[in-house]
């Protein structure tokens, strides 16, 4: 499988979503020795692109409000990125951002939008992700989610030094005026 430095666009929750999910994340992290990431939904992952990332964000960030997403429940699985992740519910507001960012990085890529929030990048056994999954209780139904990043990233990611080679280009808050 061929590797190749990718853009991931990721939408970030507000403050009080942000500082649960890091905790999380944190937690996870520190007991099954697995790296420590920032809590975000990837909402595009495309080659580099023309235009300069900030122009990329402020044109989609002007172009919608914070989104209200809706937590479906806390799955797992045994692809490395998304061992054990809060799914939110596909809305339309995403999907036109997803096409937004689509347009302006002018990607035809195949990827596919799947709205989660991952907690946790490791292999373990099902066993101990069906453990976790039962384990984590979400103190909210929705999430709020108002930034934007532009991430430079290894695709795909399959490790923790993957996962530490992470560079944030940059950040938008949604709504904001272009440039």
């Amino acid at each position: 499988m061929s590797r190749r430095t990718v853009i991931a666009y990721w939408l970030t929750p507000t403050e009080s979503a942000r500082t649960f999910f890091q905790s999380v994340i944190n937690d996870l992290a520190q007991r099954y020795n697995a790296p420590v990431f920032e809590p975000h939904v990837t909402i595009h992952v495309g080659a580099t692109c023309p235009d300069p990332f900030d122009r990329v964000l402020s044109k989609a960030a002007q172009r919608c409000e914070p989104m209200l997403l809706q937590i479906l429940g806390v799955s797992g699985s045994s692809e490395f990125i998304k061992t054990l992740f809060v799914q939110f519910a596909l809305t339309t507001q995403l999907e036109q951002l997803n096409q937004s960012i689509r347009t302006s990085v002018q990607d035809s890529s195949g990827y596919r939008l799947d709205p989660h929030l991952s907690l946790l990048y490791k292999r373990i056994s099902i066993q101990d992700r069906r453990l976790l999954m039962r384990s984590i209780e979400m103190p909210f139904a929705e999430v709020i989610f108002d930034s934007l990043k532009a991430v430079r990233c290894i695709s795909p990611t399959q490790s923790r030094v993957d996962v530490e080679a992470w560079r944030v280009l940059a950040e938008k808050p949604i709504g904001s005026p272009g440039v």
